[in-house]
Formats: structure tokens, sequence, C-alpha cells
């Protein structure tokens, strides 16, 4: 009998790619035909503007990352400066990741300026490692942007190689760099900074040896031993630690005990040299692909009717409700693009007050929006994008008490009002439509706050026990009566005369003592129900004065 034998599995393989001057060459994308010259991104470190990202030119110049603004105009008086972006810096990075896709489905993003790429079992198609590294240089070089790289068995290895194998090389930090060695030692090391005293800067512009950023397989702590121990991802004090200490090399750190690194610096540095050595996992874990819901319908003839477009409407919306079914999302925005046959759009959007993908819910929304579609010369093509989902389910799972509260909420809480909130709200806008809520505090001004309707629930209840508060409260108006305590029995207020009829009260209200609220600096308050002999229903309230002088004042209406 024979008996079969797997193949044994392929050896596992990292490309790590880190871009050095992301943020300046994605600027000098959008800059292309202006003046070409230094260039660097500045942002805000610690209340200063720093230099954040350079370009080649400014490099070569003598400027560093990290440098003060005002240092490098005065080294490079014609440096041109663009504020940092972090959202498009992200965002070019996404899209990288995405070009990345090519050599692997498994790439991960780094951020800010790496990619982190698993090759198993895929550098073959591009005729070896070696030849996907010359691949990427020339997709960079098309694209502008300056890369480096590393390939070894780990993701840790892989980073270490792509940015500090080759010493003195773009920017690489060798052992015996001077930002290693601790501060006793830097003095007789100033003779190798001569071109921070007006020589010429170090050259950035040779590559390294493609061979020293590939770790042949299996020869991963070799290829690491003489990197600094800045390559193991560590925080800046930990690396001047163990400078101090005489480990400047990943060589001198993996040969001590692993419990004496682990109570002095702590797990974190022997779990990073753990994964840089492949005793430890690190995995690739790539983006997720965003949810993207989207149906179109191409015209064999433009049209231009509103008949024509809400029969159109009814084609899409079934496949895109049973695409937003099967992923148990339902939408909260959704946009109708109508493409013209001279190359032109108009879109129109509308709001739902409840994520749902019903299409009887979602057509009477863009029905109302349909009137406001230029047809032009016609349109043959209309696409319908759900912009904003969300989780939505049939049927909510309830316990006991909240299915007992259904009887005093099912109108506020049922799909008719929903879609009669996004009717209003296709009108004046979802935002306009506001509920009142209860809220933590005894203050009348703060009893009740404003939530928008479509994006909040009715609330279950208003707490009880508590006097009844004014339909119509303003801010505190003086009263001209005697200053005592007692309910008066006539006052003055707004330039009319009032005499009291009744009086409910009093109601004490004190201020919230750990807030100052201008206000409330009356201190102590006094509320009455006034209803006085001409039909009006007051709420008064005697103020003690704990800052200011005592009196009545008008604080709302009942009627």
């Amino acid at each position: 009998m024979n008996i079969g034998v797997l193949p044994a599995m392929p050896q596992r393989r990292i490309l790590s790619l880190w871009f050095p001057r992301l943020a300046a060459e994605r600027c000098l994308r959008d800059r292309r035909g202006l003046p070409a010259g230094a260039f660097a991104v500045v942002g805000d470190v610690k209340n200063a503007q720093v230099l954040i990202s350079l370009s080649a030119e400014a490099e070569r110049a003598g400027l560093s990352v990290g440098q003060p603004l005002r240092d490098a105009h005065a080294m490079c008086p014609e440096l041109q400066t663009q504020l940092q972006n972090a959202a498009l810096d992200r965002a070019f990075l996404t899209v990288l990741r995405r070009w990345a896709g090519k050599f692997s489905p498994w790439v991960s993003e780094e951020a800010p300026d790496g990619l982190v790429i698993d090759l198993t079992g895929c550098a073959h198609l591009f005729g070896g490692e070696a030849s996907l590294m010359e691949v990427v240089e020339a997709d960079c070089a098309d694209l502008g942007l300056s890369v480096r790289m590393g390939i070894a068995d780990t993701v840790g290895a892989a980073w270490a190689l792509a940015r500090f194998a080759g010493a003195g090389q773009g920017g690489a930090r060798s052992g015996d760099d001077i930002a290693q060695e601790a501060r006793a030692t830097r003095s007789r090391a100033a003779k190798r900074r001569h071109w921070e005293r007006g020589g010429p800067a170090p050259s950035t512009q040779t590559p390294p040896n493609r061979s020293t950023r590939i770790a042949a397989s299996g020869q991963t702590r070799t290829a690491l031993a003489a990197l600094p121990i800045a390559a193991l991802r560590l925080d800046d004090d930990t690396v001047l630690t163990l400078n101090r200490l005489g480990l400047r090399q990943i060589g001198d750190l993996a040969g001590q005990p692993r419990a004496a690194l682990a109570r002095r610096f702590g797990r974190s540095l022997v779990r990073r040299l753990d994964q840089a050595l492949g005793i430890e996992p690190e995995p690739v874990n790539p983006a997720r692909a965003p949810d993207h819901f989207a149906v179109r319908l191409t015209l064999p003839e433009p049209i231009g009717l509103a008949a024509d477009i809400m029969a159109a409407l009814d084609r899409l919306l079934p496949p895109l409700s049973d695409k937003l079914k099967n992923a148990g999302r339902g939408v909260r925005r959704i946009r109708m693009e109508c493409h013209r046959s001279d190359h032109t759009l108009d879109t129109v959007e509308a709001g739902l007050a409840r994520p749902s993908a019903e299409p009887d819910r979602i057509r009477p929304l863009l029905a109302m929006k349909a009137e406001e579609i230029d047809a032009g010369f016609g349109i043959d093509m209309i696409r319908l994008v759900a912009v904003i989902t969300e989780p939505a389910h049939a049927h909510q799972h309830r316990g006991h008490a909240d299915a007992a509260s259904d009887g005093v909420s099912r109108l506020s809480g049922s799909d008719e009002m929903a879609d009669l909130l996004g009717r209003i709200g296709g009108r004046i806008g979802l935002e306009a439509i506001t509920r009142l809520h209860p809220a933590d505090s005894h203050i009348p001004e703060k009893t009740a706050k404003f939530l928008a309707a479509a994006w909040s629930d009715p609330a279950a209840a208003w707490p009880k026990g508590r006097a009844p508060r004014p339909l119509e409260l303003w801010r505190p108006e003086l009263v001209m009566a005697h200053e005592a305590p007692n309910l008066p029995a006539s006052f003055r207020w707004r330039n009319r005369d009032f005499e009291t009829h009744t009086g409910l009260g009093p109601e004490r209200i004190s201020p919230e003592w750990w807030l100052d609220d201008p206000d409330w600096r009356t201190g102590v308050r006094d509320y009455w129900r006034v209803t006085t002999r001409s039909g009006e229903r007051l709420w008064m309230y005697y103020a003690y004065g704990a800052t200011l002088s005592p009196g009545w004042f008008c604080h709302g209406s009942f009627c």
C-alpha cells in the first residue's frame, strides 16, 4: 500500500515596505509643474513647528526630520513648506496598500509610512524575491516615491532590514551612530557630524546592496545580529538605557538572559526580540475591504421624464435591498446619481430616521428628491449608492421589561413614526427634528435635553414625584414685590400690576455648588406656582441672595 506524503509547507516570508518621504512626496505629486527645490512638510510637535517629512533635495541641503522650522529656514532660505495633513497621508497609504495587492493578497498597513506584505508562496510569480524587489522599485519610481524594503521570515526582521540594513545608507543607523551613544561619549563623536558645521552633507542617493535587505530563509538571527537595537521597534528611552549598558546591537541583546531583561525593561522588550527572531508569532492582518453597496442601470436611450426616473428607481431598489439584507445592513443615507449623456452628473441624497433595507421605505424619500433632478440632454445611467449603512435586523430581541413598555411607546418607536421623520427630514433636514429626553439634574433649565429624533429613541419614562414644570421657561425676570419669602398679595411684573389669587408652594431648589452658573448666583430659591386674578399662571421664586440681593423673580408660565 502506497502512503502519500504531504508536501512541506513553504517557509513564511515577509516583505516590509518603508516610504521614508511619504508625506513630502505625496505633496510633491500634487505640486507637479511648480518649480522644483527643497521641500518639507511641517507639523506641530509640543507647540512648536518642526519638519515632519523631507524631500531628497531637502535632505541633501542638510535638513533633518524633527528640526525646528526656523532653524531649517536659516540653513536653507529657499525651502518650500506645506502643513501636514494626516488624513490625506492615511488615505494615500491606503491607496498604496491596494497597489501592493498585486504582489500578495495579505497586505497590512503600518502607519504612518509603511506596509507589510506576506509573500509566502508568491515570490516565484515574479521570478524570485530579488526580481520582485526590482518590480517594487520600478513601480515606486513611476509613482514618484522613495522606498526601502526588507524580506525576512518574520515581520519584525523584515521591518528592521527595511529601515536599518546597510549602515549609513539613506538615514539607516548603525550600532556606532551617535544617536545610539550615551551622552558622555557624544563629545568625542563630534567629528562625525562635520556637515552640521557647514561641511558637505552625507549622501543619501546610493541605494544599499539589495542582498543585505534579504535575509535567507532560516538565517534571521544572523541577518539581525549586526543591526542596532533600535531596529527592534523599541521606544527611545529603552534604546538609550540599553546603549548606556553597552548593548548596542541585536546580537549583544540576543545573548542576554531573558528573565533579567524582562525584570529590568519589561515584557515588551523580550516580546519584540522574540517576534523579530520568530520565537513569538506576529501575524499579518490585512485590512478588511470596506462594505460597498451600490447598483446601477445603464439605459439604451437617454431619459428625462420624472416617470421614467421613478421606473428606473423601481428596478434598482430590489437588488440594492437584497445586497443590504444579505449583509444584515440597513441604509441610513442613500444617494441617487443621474449621469447625463453629455458626461455631466446630478445627484440627490435622502436620509432615513431608522436604518432599513425595505424598498417601500426608501422609495418615497427619493421620490421627493426626484423633482430636483435636471435631466439636461438626457440621462443615460442611474446609480444608487448606500452612503451610510448600519446594522439592521428584522426582529429585535427584547426582554420582558422592554416588551411591557411597548404599549407606552408604540407610536413613538414605530416604523410609521420613523417614516414620518424621514419625510419631514427630507424637507427641513433630519438634524432639525429634535425630541426631549430627561436629564440627571434638578435645575429647571437642565431637567431635559434636546436630542436629534433620528438618532435617538423615545424616552422610556420621565422622573416621577417631582412638582410639575411650566410649559414655557425664560431667563428669570425681576418682579417688584416686598422682599420677604412669604408669597406677596400683589406684585408688578413686565410693567403690569397683578394680584395673587392662589399660590402653591414653596418648592426649594438649591444650585449645583460644583458648577459656577451665572444664573444661579442668587443662591437657594423657593418656587411658587402662582395664579393671578386675571388668569395668568406663573412660576415665581424668591431668591435668598447668596452673593446678590434677595428678591422675587418670574421664571416661566404654565399656560
